[in-house]
């Protein structure tokens, strides 16, 4: 299951997030520290596509993707030497595939900033820093045990060593590794030693601007473009208040599309995701794989045998599937393809794999 960690100062709207998000009583209150233990909690992806063609099967079942979301306390400046609560709970972040920035944009003198003033920038910054301080802790006590062990003519050691000082060194100049491995070849050794460190960092992130109108500056806009990152924009309170409402209602009040919906889509981009579907009487199913996936390596996000037995894979997009009507019309139109261990699956197919 995709896997995504809230970040964000004390009072930005994270809480009011996740329920929203989650429809998940947790505390929501004006004051910091009001999240201490963190909260998790798993989100159907919403797919008009999936329900359709649910509809064209008569299917018994409907199973969405999922995406898995941990809030944790709200960090402040200084959370790597103890200050507030938020650093305590990095750790329940760290084997998540993404990260997301919480960051408040409005002002409203009635809900209190831990800084006094609304500042995204400073804000951003405030966060970005405590992550890489985080793991730069880890990356130290890692070059003084990988050190003793180097001097000693162990290989492996040294070569560990090599990668693990490079990441400090774009650490310390301020890039994030997952910045550093957008913009470097990464070797087998890199990977290896990044993926073992589960380092904040290296993973993939984006941004919510909690918003109440237009008050998203161009600076802000141009700071997020130079990251290389993407920014959602939602007012959290709105959604939370709406989360109930129907689309045919929302459509009503003029709220227009759920921004949750964007979040959710914008998270599968940055982790470079996409959907596949199955269907029959049984059940229609969506599933997810990364973009550049085999037929034979999405086979085998239903089941291992499925990728290791592959034979071929029937396909056909969705919308071609709804326009014939079924599968057996799409069939006799000669709309389904063949497709062996070579093809490259797109978001939208429709598949059936055969095995041995």
């Amino acid at each position: 299951m995709l896997s995504i960690g809230i970040v964000g100062l004390p009072n930005v709207g994270k809480s009011t997030l996740f329920t929203a998000l989650t429809k998940k009583d947790v505390e929501i209150a004006n004051y910091p520290f009001a999240t201490i233990d963190p909260n998790v909690g798993v989100v159907e992806v919403p797919d008009e596509r999936l329900d359709k063609l649910a509809e064209l099967s008569a299917s018994a079942k409907v199973i969405p993707t999922a995406i898995e979301f941990t809030d944790i306390a709200g960090l402040v400046k200084g959370a790597n030497k103890g200050e507030g609560l938020g650093n305590q709970f990095l750790a329940n972040i760290r084997e998540t595939d993404a990260i997301l920035y919480v960051v408040r944009t409005f002002k409203l003198a009635d809900i209190h900033h831990v800084e006094d003033t609304v500042d995204p920038i400073r804000d951003i910054e405030t966060l970005r820093t405590e992550l890489a301080l985080k793991d730069l802790e880890s990356i130290e006590k890692r070059i003084d045990n990988l050190e003793g062990r180097a001097r000693t003519g162990d290989r492996d050691a040294k070569e560990e060593l090599e990668v693990v000082q490079k990441l400090k060194e774009s650490l310390d100049n301020d890039m994030h590794v997952y910045n550093y491995m957008q913009d470097n070849e990464m070797s087998e050794k890199f990977n290896k030693v990044i993926k073992e460190m589960q380092l904040l960092t290296s993973k993939p992130y984006f941004f919510l601007l909690n918003s109440k109108g237009d008050d998203i500056s161009g600076e802000l806009r141009e700071y997020i473009e130079k990251l290389g990152s993407a920014y959602v924009k939602i007012d959290v309170r709105e959604e939370l208040d709406s989360v109930d409402l129907s689309k045919e209602e929302r459509n009503e009040l003029g709220l227009g599309e759920s921004g949750l919906y964007e979040l959710i889509n914008t998270g599968y981009e940055i982790l470079n995701l996409i959907t596949f579907f199955t269907t029959g009487e049984k059940e229609t199913r969506a599933w997810t794989t990364g973009k550049g996936s085999t037929a034979p390596e999405a086979a085998g996000k239903i089941h291992t045998d499925f990728q290791s037995k592959f034979i071929r894979a029937e396909v056909i997009q969705w919308d071609k599937l709804l326009d014939a009507g079924s599968w057996a019309n799409a069939r006799s139109k000669g709309l389904i393809r063949t497709e062996g261990k070579e093809y490259i699956v797109k978001d939208g197919d429709v598949m059936l794999f055969l095995h041995s």
